[in-house]
């Protein structure tokens, strides 16, 4: 189209009567465009000029908080945990503590029972060797002496019984400790019989038991001679009805 609006053979450089005119022809393009756009109903459609594209501001602003509260929440969930796990290591702690301390309780308890034990013990053996450094008493008297002779037998495994020595007793010497034979056939002989039992001094001296009294005399020697004499001849002094 510009060509044929430009002569030939001429120049190509424009003047302002040509630019006007092509300026016009270009006008008369567009308004013929703007004719064929018209819908077949015949109404106009008005149209609007499309928005200019809103320019996008960069910045590192938005960035920054977004990071910010990521970093946030990233270390109140750390505290969270941290706080979970204190409180589970302080239960932990909690725990072992109460169970040492009852462990500690229960040793206590148990060396304090193992004491008194062992004190209880003690203190029963010192009572024992008491009883054994401190030998029984007796009454002096007939019943006391009879009970007192009937331990020794025991010991040296001699039998009689209370009623056979004491009967015999009582038939010899009424129950005098000093009593003594002058007119019997031992007295004749020199050798009288003496004491509770009326025991002659060879007989004694033969069945006497260690531990007692060398004395003819002591009631408690007397008896357990005679009582061991007549264990060797009659089996026991409860077996004796007469002189022996």
């Amino acid at each position: 189209m510009l060509k044929n609006i430009l002569p030939r053979g001429r120049s190509r450089s424009l003047n302002r009567t040509q630019k006007a005119a092509i300026a016009g022809v270009g006008a008369l393009g567009a308004a013929a465009v703007a004719l064929t756009a018209v819908p077949a109903s015949g109404q106009t459609t008005t149209t609007s000029e499309a928005a200019p594209t809103a320019k996008v501001a960069y910045s590192t602003k938005q960035i920054q908080d977004v990071h910010a509260g990521v970093t946030g929440q990233l270390a109140g969930a750390s505290q969270k945990v941290a706080a979970i796990e204190a409180k589970k290591e302080a239960a932990a702690k909690k725990a072992t503590a109460e169970k040492a301390t009852a462990e500690k309780k229960a040793a206590a308890k148990k060396a304090a029972a193992k004491r008194e034990a062992k004190e209880t013990t003690s203190r029963s053996a010192q009572r024992t060797e008491v009883k054994k450094a401190a030998p029984k008493s007796y009454p002096n008297n007939l019943d006391g002496w009879i009970r007192e002779a009937r331990a020794i037998m025991k010991k040296h495994g001699i039998p009689g019984t209370y009623e056979g020595i004491h009967r015999n007793i009582m038939r010899e010497s009424s129950g005098n400790p000093k009593a003594i034979n002058d007119w019997d056939i031992n007295a004749i002989n020199g050798i009288p019989s003496k004491g509770l039992l009326q025991v002659i001094p060879p007989t004694f001296a033969a069945y006497h038991v260690p531990g007692t009294s060398k004395n003819i005399y002591d009631p408690v020697a007397n008896i357990v001679a005679a009582c061991n004499y007549a264990a060797d001849k009659y089996g026991t002094m409860d077996n004796v009805d007469s002189a022996y």
